[in-house]
C-alpha cells in the first residue's frame, strides 16, 4: 500500500501545482487521465477496457478493468479475459460470458511506470502552463501591466507578474531617463506577444503611444467613459509628447478635462513618464486649423499647403519661429507627427522687405544642404539670416562658424552691391 500512497501524493503534488500555475480543474483532470492511459497503454497493450475515474476533490484516483469471463484454460489474454475460477474468487455468482470489473492498483505498475507518469504529466502540464501563458496575453495586447523587475541585463529587464509569469521590458522600449533596481514595480502596457517553438515571450514596452493613452484613460474618466475620444498621439519619449483630444458633449471642455484643475489629472501621468512635457489639444478637420493648434505655442501668421504631397509651408512673425521649432526641433517634430504633414517653417516678410532674397537665390554660392539647414530654423530669406544673431546660426543649424561666417559675408555682399 506504501506505494499506492506514493501514487495518490503525486497527484495532489501536481493538484498544487495546478493552483499555482493557474490550469483549470477540467483541463487538468482530462490531462491526468490521459497520462494514466498512456502507461496503461505501454504496459497491456490497450487502454480501452479500462475506466480512470480522478477524484479533484479527494485528490485520488481509481483504475478499473473489465475482462470477459472465459473457461478455465481458455484465457487467450489475461488483460481482456479472466477465468472462471479467478472471477468467482471476486464474487461467486460469475458466469462465463459475463463481464468482470475489478480494481487495479498502481502499485503494480512498478517504480518505473510511476516514474514515467510523473515525467508525462511535467511536460504536459509545462505545455498548457506557456498555452495558458500565451492565450492571457494575447488578449492582453494594449493594457497596462504592473510587474515586479527580478533581473537587470544589459539589452532587457526581466520581469514578474503577481502569478510569476516573466515578461520582457526591452532597453528600446524603455523611456531613457527609466531607472529601475530589482524589486521596484514597473508599469507598462503589453506591445507583443511572440509564440516562437510553443515558447511564449511576452513583450512590454513604456515608450509605446499605446501605453499614454492607457494612462489617460485611467486618469481621465471622461475618456474612459467615452465622452472625450483621444484622435491622435504623437511622442518622442521621455522628452515630449502631443495629444490631440476630441469632446462629444459640446458641455465638456476636452483640453481642460485632460489637464485637471491645476494640472491635478496630468501630473500623475507626466510623472509616470519621467517628467515628460504632454501638450493636450483640441483635434479638428480643419487641417489648417489642425497644423495651427500642432504649432503651439507659436501663433502662425498663414498657411499654404499642398495636400497632395501632404505638405504645408507655415509663416511665421521672426519671434514665434524659434517657438514653432522647439527646443531641439521637437515640437516641430511632434507636430509633423500628429498632423502627418511635412511642415516648412519661414519667416513672414513685411511688404517693406520685399527687396529680400530667398536663399534658394544663392545655390550658386551657398551649398544646398547648407541652405536647408538654414531653412530648417526659419531662415528662408537672405535678411532672416542677417538678422539672427550668428551664434543663434551656428547652435540652431548645427554649422560651422566659418561656414556661417562665409555665409553672411556673401549675403551682406549682395546687398552691398545693390
Amino acid at each position: 500500500m506504501a506505494k499506492k500512497e506514493e501514487a495518490i501524493s503525486m497527484v495532489d503534488t501536481f493538484s498544487e501545482f495546478k493552483e499555482l500555475k493557474n490550469i483549470d480543474r477540467t483541463t487538468m483532470i482530462s490531462v491526468l487521465e490521459e497520462s494514466f492511459r498512456n502507461v496503461l497503454s505501454k504496459m497491456f497493450g490497450t487502454d480501452e477496457n479500462f475506466d480512470v475515474i480522478v477524484n479533484p476533490d479527494k485528490g485520488d484516483f481509481e483504475i478499473w478493468r473489465n475482462r470477459e469471463v472465459v473457461a478455465d484454460g481458455e484465457v487467450t489474454d489475461p488483460n481482456l479475459q479472466i477465468s472462471l475460477s479467478e472471477a468467482k474468487k471476486i464474487d461467486e455468482d460469475y458466469e462465463i460470458g459475463e463481464e468482470v470489473t475489478d480494481e487495479v492498483f498502481f502499485e503494480k505498475f512498478g517504480r518505473r511506470a510511476i516514474l514515467n507518469l510523473r515525467q508525462t504529466l511535467a511536460s504536459k502540464i509545462l505545455e498548457l502552463q506557456k498555452d495558458s501563458i500565451y492565450n492571457k496575453y494575447k488578449d492582453r495586447i494594449g493594457q497596462i501591466v504592473s510587474a515586479e523587475v527580478y533581473q537587470i541585463w544589459k539589452k532587457e529587464m526581466l520581469l514578474l507578474d503577481d502569478e510569476g509569469n516573466e515578461l520582457l521590458l526591452p532597453k528600446t522600449e524603455q523611456i531613457p531617463t527609466d531607472f529601475y533596481r530589482k524589486g521596484e514595480t514597473v508599469r507598462a502596457v503589453v506591445a507583443r506577444v511572440d509564440n516562437k517553438n510553443n515558447n511564449p515571450k511576452i513583450i512590454i514596452s513604456r515608450t509605446s503611444p499605446v501605453f499614454l493613452q492607457r494612462l489617460f484613460e485611467l486618469e481621465v474618466p471622461e475618456i474612459h467613459d467615452g465622452l472625450i475620444m483621444i484622435r491622435k498621439i504623437a511622442r518622442i519619449p521621455g522628452e515630449r509628447a502631443k495629444v490631440a483630444v476630441e469632446s462629444y458633449d459640446d458641455r465638456i471642455d476636452p483640453v481642460g478635462a485632460c489637464v485637471g484643475v491645476k494640472g491635478s489629472r496630468i501630473h500623475g501621468i507626466v510623472r509616470e513618464l519621467r517628467n515628460e512635457n504632454i501638450d493636450v489639444i483640441n483635434y479638428t478637420g480643419n487641417i489648417q486649423l489642425f497644423i495651427q493648434r500642432a504649432l503651439s505655442p507659436a501663433k502662425i501668421s498663414s498657411i499654404r499647403l499642398n495636400e497632395e504631397e501632404r505638405k504645408a509651408e507655415v509663416f511665421l512673425k521672426p519671434e514665434e519661429v524659434s517657438l514653432a521649432i522647439g527646443k531641439g526641433g521637437l515640437n516641430i517634430k511632434l507636430a509633423c507627427m500628429l498632423t502627418e504633414y511635412t511642415i516648412d517653417v519661414y519667416r513672414d516678410i513685411d511688404e517693406a522687405e520685399e527687396e529680400d532674397i530667398y536663399l534658394d537665390e544663392f545655390k550658386d554660392e551657398i551649398d544646398t544642404w547648407v541652405i536647408e539647414a538654414l531653412k530648417a530654423i526659419g531662415c528662408a530669406t537672405a535678411k532672416s539670416v542677417l538678422a539672427t544673431p550668428r551664434e543663434v546660426l551656428i547652435e540652431k543649424a548645427d554649422l560651422e562658424e566659418n561656414t556661417v561666417d562665409e555665409v553672411i559675408n556673401i549675403l551682406k555682399a549682395e546687398f552691398e552691391e545693390e
